[in-house]
């Protein structure tokens, strides 16, 4: 009798109403999920092959990536013939094979978004100097927010401005003034690389960790100045971040994982908070020089900081400029766009040249022709022929 009247017929009522609002909510999601993960990705090829374009086929959830990797695996236990220039097979061999089965333009799947490869040189150019928004970029806001989103995640009206403050730092008389510090790195590094040589005048060494030291060297002193050091350790930072966020893409990819606290999300946030805590500081240290009257020493840091300063209101407000963690974000993207691309260039360029000696002998020989022991000066690469 007792339980009877304490389980009213209001309580059972309230009780039916909250476990069916909770399944409906939770039917909800999961009809979400399964749109996002299925539904979704099997509407886009659909229409991605109904405009001509072929590939692979989409895989619930994983896509190719499994593929991927595997075939990367393979590719990497196989040495490269020796004067063999097809490197495509070896570095991206999935991705090749799609290639040369589809066409140019072909599709394949990074876990359920599609990914257009475009290899015909007038296609890229279209796409890349397109201006209406016909072409949307991909975006990972997680991956931006860890490693770097700046003007390459931007569209419209935000990308137009930020190209606008960033472009006046790589007008060929500010890339001239860098040229002192270009000169520097390169000189510590043969030095370096002299005073390892051998009884018998020989050295080995594993150009490409060598270069990419290089890289990130030359863009902390031309993205930062005197406080290269501190740009130094942001490069150190970024390497260890790209490393584990392309360990952890290689693998499926689940919605939300990175927000998971896991030991390698939580040190991702740990790395991506210490960079940001340094280029605040370095921010910070550098808007009170510049508004205590010194200049911008014309790098990139310094030419930001000027047009963020010309952009806001006596209070800080932004008007037309970039705000501080648009700053911020911009210079995680030069590190992460300049240090990978020119080093591996510079790796593959030594690769060829070893190849082909001829060609190291005709190139230093036109160098020291023209150069001598003296500095190279930007005004002597015009005459420069075999090296051009």
């Amino acid at each position: 009798m007792v339980l009877r009247a304490l389980i009213s017929p209001a309580l059972v009522q309230w009780s039916f109403l909250v476990c069916g609002s909770l399944g409906f909510v939770l039917l909800w999601q999961a009809a979400k999920l399964i749109d996002r993960l299925w539904w979704h990705p099997r509407r886009l090829e659909r229409a991605l092959r109904a405009e001509g374009l072929r590939g692979t086929s989409y895989r619930f959830l994983v896509g190719d990536v499994i593929d991927y990797e595997r075939r990367s695996k393979e590719a990497r236990s196989r040495s490269m013939p020796l004067r063999c220039h097809n490197i495509a097979p070896l570095v991206a061999p999935l991705l090749h094979d799609i290639v040369r089965e589809h066409g140019k333009a072909c599709i394949c799947w990074f876990g359920p978004y599609p990914k257009v490869t475009i290899s015909d040189p007038e296609q890229t150019k279209e796409v890349m100097s397109n201006k209406f928004g016909h072409f949307e970029k991909l975006k990972f806001p997680a991956l931006s927010r860890l490693l770097a989103g700046g003007v390459a995640t931007y569209e419209g009206e935000q990308w137009v401005k930020h190209r606008r403050i960033l472009n006046p730092a790589f007008h060929l008389e500010k890339l001239k003034l860098m040229m002192p510090a270009f000169s520097t790195c390169c000189q510590e590094l043969v030095s370096r690389w002299t005073q390892s040589l051998g009884s018998d005048g020989t050295y080995e060494v594993d150009v490409c960790p060598e270069f990419q030291r290089l890289t990130g060297d030359v863009i902390s002193r031309t993205a930062f100045g005197s406080n290269y050091a501190e740009g130094a350790r942001i490069f150190q930072l970024q390497s260890e971040q790209t490393a584990r966020i392309l360990a952890r893409v290689k693998k499926i990819i689940i919605p939300g994982y990175l927000s998971l606290p896991t030991r390698n999300n939580r040190r991702m946030s740990e790395i991506n908070n210490e960079i940001e805590s340094i280029l605040l500081n370095l921010i910070g240290e550098r808007m009170q020089a510049m508004q205590e009257g010194e200049n911008t020493k014309n790098d990139l840091l310094g030419l930001m900081l000027e047009s963020n300063m010309r952009g806001t209101d006596e209070n800080g407000q932004c008007i037309s400029g970039m705000t501080i963690d648009e700053v911020v974000e911009e210079c995680k993207l030069f590190y992460f766009a300049g240090t990978e691309t020119t080093s591996i260039l510079l790796t593959w360029t030594m690769v060829i040249l070893s190849m082909h000696p001829e060609w190291q002998d005709r190139a230093r020989e036109e160098v020291l022709g023209l150069f001598g022991k003296n500095k190279i000066e930007y005004e002597g690469f015009g005459r420069l022929k075999t090296c051009r």
